[in-house]
C-alpha cells in the first residue's frame, strides 16, 4: 500500500466516512459491545456539523478516504467523539497520524486539552491511547459535559466496566 494523507473533511465525505465507521465496527464483532456500538452510530448530520466546524480529518490514501476523526468542544476543550481506520488499512500509522493532525488542530485553536471515551480492553483503543500520550481521567475530574457524555453512553447500556475516560493535556494546559 503507498502513502497517505491527511485533509480537512468535507460533505462529499460523509457517505464515506460513514462506511469507514461501519466497517470498522466489524473488528469489535467477537467484543460484548459491539451490538451497541453498531446500533449507535454516527449519523449523517454529525459529521455534517463537524465539517461546517472544521473538526473532521480524513486520512486519504490514492484520494479515497481510509479513516478519518471527529473532534469538538467539551467543557471547553477538544474532546475526540470518534476516530476510525478501514481495517486494510489498520496497523500502518494512520490512526496515529490522524490523531496527531486532531491534536494539532486542537493546540492551533486554543484547546490545551483533549478527552475521549473508550473501550480499555481493545488494544487499538485504550492501550493505542494510553502509547499516545494520554491518560485515563478519574470520572470525579469530568466536566459537566463530559460527565453527560459518560451518562448517555450508560444509559444506552455500554459497558461502563470497560469504558474508560482518557485526558491529553498540552505543555500549555494549566
Amino acid at each position: 500500500m503507498g502513502g497517505f494523507s491527511i485533509r480537512s473533511g468535507c460533505d462529499a465525505d460523509i457517505g464515506i466516512l460513514l462506511e469507514v465507521e461501519r466497517r470498522a465496527a466489524g473488528l469489535l464483532l467477537d467484543h460484548g459491545a459491539h451490538d451497541l456500538f453498531a446500533m449507535h452510530s454516527l449519523a449523517a448530520a454529525d459529521l455534517a456539523r463537524g465539517i461546517r466546524h472544521g473538526v473532521v480529518r480524513v486520512a486519504e490514501r490514492d484520494g479515497q478516504p481510509v479513516g478519518f476523526a471527529l473532534c469538538n468542544e467539551v467543557d471547553g476543550q477538544a474532546h475526540l467523539f470518534e476516530m476510525d481506520v478501514l481495517p486494510e488499512h489498520g496497523r500502518c500509522g494512520i490512526g496515529t497520524a490522524l490523531l496527531a493532525s486532531t491534536w494539532d488542530f486542537a493546540v492551533a485553536h486554543g484547546w490545551t486539552v483533549m478527552t475521549l471515551t473508550t473501550l480499555r480492553d481493545v488494544p487499538w483503543n485504550g492501550p493505542f491511547y494510553l502509547a499516545r500520550g494520554f491518560a485515563e481521567l478519574p470520572l470525579q475530574e469530568c466536566g459537566k459535559q463530559l460527565a453527560e457524555i459518560i451518562a448517555r453512553e450508560r444509559m444506552l447500556g455500554f459497558p461502563m466496566e470497560l469504558r474508560m475516560v482518557m485526558r491529553r493535556k498540552s505543555a500549555l494546559a494549566a
